[in-house]
């Protein structure tokens, strides 16, 4: 067990020291490892969610879990710096509450958010975890993060009923979430993911009263946030 774990880190190693992303056979030669055995070790991790394979592109990446991990370590407060003009840029233009979330583990993590100044809002929810399963956000996760979509499926089963499971088929296709009174009576919510180098790394959402938010008017909003998230995909310095 012991020389397996000490492999498995001379792997992850050996990629992040290649830039994130490196072939089979220069992660064996790195690692002093048969090809075969390197294969085995990748294809355990990959399962875990460690490492991943991107469509088109035979070298393994590091995954979202080692990803969360770093930005759990302190990337926190670079991405809400980094992030928090797009979504002041949303709550003026919107004027509804807004909020910043990330992937934690098996959670959504309220990283940042704008209250709306309106008398009847939603509140904000920055600080605050929910189950990744629970809310609009956390379903667009599970929608665009294929590893952390299997990872939950596999040992989550019993909160992935059917009608998560078509809704984050329907969340793919569509390219946002949207939450009409599910979470909360009376309360609509719209998110939208947020790309760093094509990867989903946040996600943007917006909440407030059903009363005022239409299906026309959540399809706006929609649009209006992927306007300004595009205008910052790929900006972030970490």
């Amino acid at each position: 067990m012991v020389q397996s774990v000490a492999r498995a880190t001379d792997i992850l190693d050996s990629i992040a020291h290649a830039g994130g992303a490196a072939h089979l056979n220069d992660i064996a030669a790195a690692t002093g490892l048969k090809t075969t055995t390197a294969h085995n070790i990748l294809k355990a991790l990959q399962t875990a969610g460690y490492v991943r394979r991107r469509a088109g592109d035979t070298r393994y990446h590091l995954g979202d879990r080692i990803l969360n991990l770093a930005r759990v370590a302190g990337d926190d407060d670079a991405l809400r710096h980094s992030l928090r003009p797009a979504l002041e840029a949303m709550a003026t233009e919107t004027s509804e509450t807004v909020f910043l979330a990330v992937p934690s583990g098996d959670e959504v993590y309220f990283l940042d958010a704008i209250e709306s100044t309106r008398a009847l809002k939603a509140a904000s929810q920055r600080g605050h975890r929910e189950p990744m399963a629970g809310s609009a956000i956390g379903l667009l996760f599970l929608a665009f993060i294929p590893a952390l979509r299997r990872r939950m499926f596999d040992t989550h089963a019993d909160r992935i009923g059917p009608g998560i499971a078509a809704e984050i088929e329907a969340i793919a296709e569509r390219g946002y979430a949207l939450d009409r009174e599910n979470w909360m009576p009376g309360l609509n919510c719209i998110a939208i993911p947020w790309r760093d180098e094509g990867e989903i790394r946040a996600g943007f959402g917006l909440a407030g009263p059903s009363s005022r938010l239409t299906a026309s008017r959540l399809k706006e909003m929609a649009e209006l946030m992927q306007k300004i998230a595009s205008e910052t995909d790929g900006r972030y310095e970490g």
